[in-house]
């Protein structure tokens, strides 16, 4: 298990500006006024005396608001894989995905991306609209053949 580090970050890669979705914004706002330790160095997530959390003052915490909401098994770095496929899924290419999680190598960033069975779904969906966009542009009908050119069926007189 990795260790509570507080200082530089491990490599450049580490130093990074990470643009967040609006959606959350006024909630991250709210948290850096309510709970966060105050200044631009200040933990964005502390214990209740304003100190670094560490598993043994966090993981009571934790549990319980996962309980609340009715989520299992969930671990709090769950949720960094969990962004890292998201991003990957709103199109972030390995490149991107690398700075976001502030990675500087590829092995790294591909530990962070998972499959999930309803992209699956989601991806031949995809490739049936792109296929039909394609056809339609080109004038072709639902077999894939333009309109008129079919050859005449079997045994119909030349």
């Amino acid at each position: 298990m990795g260790g509570l580090y507080k200082g530089k970050p491990k490599s450049k890669a580490g130093y990074r500006t990470v643009s967040l979705p609006e959606l959350i914004v006024p909630d991250l706002r709210r948290h850096l006024d309510e709970y966060a330790a105050p200044g631009p160095n200040g933990f964005v997530f502390v214990g209740v005396r304003g100190n670094q959390l560490r598993r043994g003052n966090f993981s009571k915490y934790w549990a319980d608001a996962c309980s609340a909401v009715g989520l299992e098994d969930v671990h709090l770095h769950d949720l960094r894989h969990t962004g890292n496929t998201f991003a990957a899924e709103a199109g972030a290419s390995v490149r991107e995905l690398m700075r976001r999680m502030g990675h500087s190598s590829t092995r790294a960033a591909m530990i962070y991306l998972h499959v999930r069975d309803e992209r699956e779904r989601e991806i031949a969906d995809r490739l049936g609209e792109r296929a039909a966009e394609e056809l339609r542009a080109n004038g072709a009908d639902r077999d894939g053949d333009k309109e008129g050119d079919d050859p005449p069926p079997v045994g119909a007189p030349r």
